[in-house]
């Protein structure tokens, strides 16, 4: 069984903790695929360029600098999900 199955069941936490399992089981090719089927370059690039800024006027280290757009990028995945599998693109959980 998939971990998305029963997806009328499912709240906003399910689908993330099931984004943040389901990635760290894939190898970094098989993440990338995900990325290149679900992101637009030009979302990739708004991204990067965001965090490049946001750490910049933050003064953060470089080992923060780096995780920003992962993170960033993890948001906009998690956002995707939710609206293609929660009823009505619903979000949040109250």
């Amino acid at each position: 069984m998939n971990r998305f199955d029963n997806t009328d069941e499912l709240t906003s936490s399910e689908i993330a903790r099931g984004l943040l399992d389901l990635f760290e089981e894939l190898r970094a090719e098989e993440i990338n695929e995900a990325l290149a089927k679900n992101v637009p370059l030009e979302t990739l690039e708004f991204f990067s360029l965001h965090a490049e800024e946001f750490a910049d006027s933050a003064d953060l280290d470089d080992e923060t600098r780096k995780r920003i757009p992962n993170l960033l990028l993890l948001g906009y995945l998690l956002r995707v999900l939710e609206e293609r599998l929660l009823p009505g693109g619903e979000t949040y959980d109250a």
